[in-house]
């Protein structure tokens, strides 16, 4: 079946976030991980057969939607989950706050790797807790992990937790099974559980592969609690469906109590048929998508290397999220977003938000004659100075 990404759907006066959020029309919105594709059919019938319904009560997952979960991660991915070990949340930035409080101490130490999605720090902060950054190294035009610098934050008695990204926003990395093991080797060595916040998971652009990190079963699966939505894949947010994986019991009693008290432990009735339906019917769709974001990337990146070859474009394993290194412009990552946006009409997120300082963040999931356009402000822009 043939999937038109290059229609550009108007957005503007839905109440959208990303494009709404400039009252000017000539504002291009390329920041928040958001979508401008329209999402596969298949859940598009679900959700207007589900509303066709006429009653939106209070919901709860049935048997098909544990089933969709199951079955969805064991074909694409490898990965057998248990239906038992699904607590269904309404997204995962809440979802993290709920896990700081209930896997960390307050006073107590949450391990990160910045650059890293800017969420991950409010929810350890706004808890009592304190981040303790073991940055990524930036070498070559790529980001690697400096497993020296993770075993000496991670052996700190005060660090009983870890925030792991996978694939990794902004930094474009899908980790590997190997850079995934040494992560949990060290954190099983020093007692260090670790939250793996997998929402891009289904996002990995052509050559790369996608490791669950509780696919290492073992006790890096029982240390461990995955965060999985469907939502960012399928362009799905706005129906507010997401779920963990929590297979050793004690710890999903913890966490269960943690998402009741949070009232995030219930999802509506449109994003249970959406989930269902993008688990069931939508691998099609996705593997179309993918292809079309790595021929975007491969669009700036080429954009770049001849229009703006001082501003490298890291290369992009996964995610929509292009990181671009602007510290050839001498000046803060917010300083240029904001010349971006007065001078080019362009908004981007700077990459000082997510401890990426010089850097910025590009969402191209965007038709190609967005994309295009974005690319001409930017060289606008950049090109000048």
């Amino acid at each position: 079946m043939e999937y038109d990404f290059d229609e550009v759907v108007p957005r503007r006066g839905t109440s959208s976030v990303k494009w709404d959020l400039d009252s000017a029309s000539d504002v291009l919105p390329m920041w928040v991980a958001d979508m401008d594709f329209r999402t596969a059919p298949c859940i598009v019938e679900a959700v207007v057969r589900r509303a066709r319904h006429g009653i939106y009560g209070y919901a709860e997952p049935q048997a098909d939607y544990y089933d969709a979960i199951v079955g969805w991660f064991a074909r694409r991915h490898g990965l057998g989950v248990d239906p038992a070990w699904i607590l269904p949340v309404t997204g995962i930035v809440p979802a993290l706050a709920a896990l700081v409080r209930a896997l960390a101490r307050p006073g107590g130490k949450v391990l990160i790797q910045p650059p890293v999605y800017d969420s991950f720090f409010s929810p350890i902060r706004e808890n009592g807790c304190i981040p303790v950054e073991s940055p990524l190294v930036y070498a070559n035009g790529r980001y690697t992990i400096d497993f020296d610098d993770l075993e000496e934050k991670a052996a700190d008695p005060a660090v009983r937790l870890m925030l792991l990204c996978n694939p990794h926003n902004p930094a474009g990395r899908v980790w590997t099974a190997e850079e995934l093991r040494r992560v949990g080797e060290i954190c099983l060595r020093h007692d260090v559980f670790v939250v793996a916040d997998e929402i891009h998971c289904e996002l990995v652009l052509p050559g790369h592969k996608y490791t669950p990190y509780a696919s290492l079963g073992g006790e890096f699966l029982r240390r461990s609690v995955t965060c999985t939505s469907p939502s960012k894949a399928f362009n799905l947010a706005g129906l507010q469906a997401a779920n963990l994986f929590a297979a050793d019991g004690a710890v999903r009693a913890g966490v269960e109590r943690s998402l009741r008290v949070s009232k995030i432990d219930s999802i509506g009735p449109f994003g249970i048929a959406g989930l269902v339906a993008a688990y069931d019917g939508g691998a099609e769709w996705l593997d179309a998508l993918n292809e079309y974001l790595g021929a975007n990337y491969r669009f700036l990146a080429g954009f770049f290397r001849e229009y703006l070859p001082a501003y490298p474009v890291l290369p992009l394993e996964g995610t929509y999220l292009a990181w671009i290194d602007c510290r050839m412009a001498g000046m803060p990552s917010a300083e240029l977003a904001a010349r971006l946006l007065a001078e080019g009409r362009v908004r981007v997120n700077p990459g000082a938000m997510y401890g990426g300082e010089g850097f910025l963040r590009l969402n191209i999931a965007c038709p190609r004659a967005l994309l295009a356009d974005g690319c001409e402000r930017l060289r606008k822009v950049l090109g000048a100075l």
